[in-house]
């Protein structure tokens, strides 16, 4: 339910109406390549906060049995600075970048200490089902809220709004209740795993999470096979965090229309509810490693046809793909991680896999912005630059391939038991 909850958010918001009203409304006047970067630079801020963060926290939480009240502290920032989006006056970029960035940080930090719960109530067979089913609650739950948001959007009158513009602005304020209410069910009905330091006051919980940290790192020295899966996963889920933030901002710069995008981005939500379930069968049948490869191979062939894309019929036909596939990468990938990692440091693990996930979010927009700048700089129409950028994300998907392909599952697990042995 927490993944139908937060997922509101990065339909309705990230990818869909932001991106869209940040062009149009924020950044009125602004040129296109100059927009883009500047929402690149945001994500890429709110990505770094994360980062940095992410692995002490996750420490904390697993030294206090305190992931849920992290969970609370970072839901409940992403809900009221979506929900301030909402007051934020045209023209004011600056504000729209500044509460989106601590609404994603707020989102994304949140998803440290939700991922962590996973390994306390599921087990290592049914792991991959339980991860996809989550995924594939967010897809739904998600894709609900932003069909409103969009049928409002599209019929403002219907809903009393004088403008479409309105109707957008309150989608911010819907997402943060939905958030909100749908959240309630893990706050009370999941179990708090017990810290390894349950009991400690907050500065003995603080210096054992930073010791404990050290110690994760002079471990991780040693688990090979776990560093090596963190450094494919943080190449190829780059390419697929800068799709899927900056999908619709690269349609509006080859001169796509609104409408189609936005339409285009829900059918993605309805096609990855069932399709991330079905990834949940494919790395149950054979195997999780093979079917994340799938995934990455179909994005390597979006990332480049999307700069031959000519009309709004092809991108919906590429928002139906990347449904396909999203959601299952993301899914099995979080899955395969908990199998590698040591019991008992789910949150500390968890931390290392989301800074790496966030880190990959500061490249890659910025990467995408700043190629397309480049392009622009050597003289090129705006709409040929953006063209040229989007194949830049190709290279993420392919060095992460290569690198996923060296990691072997057995080989982590007789590390760790190496480890454990002393």
């Amino acid at each position: 339910m927490y993944d139908w909850a937060n997922s509101a958010f990065a339909t309705t918001v990230m990818a869909g109406f932001f991106p869209v009203f940040f062009k149009q409304y924020w950044s009125i006047g602004a040129d296109a390549t100059v927009s883009t970067a500047r929402l690149g630079l945001g994500n890429s801020i709110a990505g770094l906060v994360v980062a940095l963060c992410a692995p002490i926290l996750g420490a904390i939480a697993d030294k206090g049995g305190a992931r849920k009240k992290f969970l609370l502290f970072f839901a409940f920032m992403g809900i009221v600075m979506t929900m301030g989006l909402y007051l934020v006056s045209r023209g004011n970029w600056p504000m729209a970048v500044l509460l989106y960035v601590l609404a994603t940080v707020g989102f994304s930090g949140g998803n440290i200490f939700y991922d962590a719960l996973i390994t306390g109530i599921t087990t290592d067979d049914k792991i991959d089902m339980v991860s996809s089913l989550g995924f594939s609650m967010g897809y739904l739950g998600g894709g609900l809220l932003f069909a409103v948001n969009v049928w409002m959007t599209l019929r403002p009158e219907t809903f009393g709004f004088p403008d479409a513009g309105e109707a957008v602005r309150f989608s911010f304020l819907m997402v943060g209740i939905w958030w909100a209410v749908f959240s309630i069910p893990i706050f009370l009905f999941v179990k708090e795993p017990e810290g390894t330091a349950s009991g400690a006051h907050d500065d003995n919980l603080i210096s054992a999470g930073f010791h404990q940290l050290r110690e994760t790192f002079r471990e991780v020295r040693h688990l090979k096979t776990i560093f090596l899966f963190l450094l494919a996963y943080w190449l190829y889920i780059d390419g697929v965090n800068t799709v899927i933030r900056m999908a619709v901002d690269y349609g509006i710069s080859i001169g796509l229309d609104t409408k189609d995008l936005i339409l285009a981005l829900l059918m993605t939500q309805f096609v990855g509810f069932p399709s991330a379930i079905g990834f949940g069968f494919l790395g149950r049948k054979f195997g999780t490693r093979p079917a994340i490869f799938a995934a990455i191979a179909v994005y390597l062939f979006v990332s480049i046809w999307a700069a031959f894309m000519k009309n709004s019929t092809e991108f919906y036909v590429l928002a139906i793909i990347v449904g396909l596939v999203q959601g299952g990468i993301q899914a099995l990938s979080r899955s395969y991680f908990a199998r590698l990692i040591p019991v008992g440091k789910s949150g500390e693990y968890f931390g290392f896999y989301n800074m790496v996930g966030k880190f990959s979010a500061i490249i890659g927009p910025v990467f995408m912005g700043g190629v397309g700048l480049f392009i622009k700089s050597l003289g090129y129409d705006s709409q040929t630059a953006s063209r040229i950028s989007i194949t830049s994300v190709a290279l993420f998907f392919i060095a992460g391939g290569i690198l996923l392909y060296f990691v072997n599952e057995e080989r982590g697990k007789k590390e760790l038991e190496y480890l454990s042995n002393g």
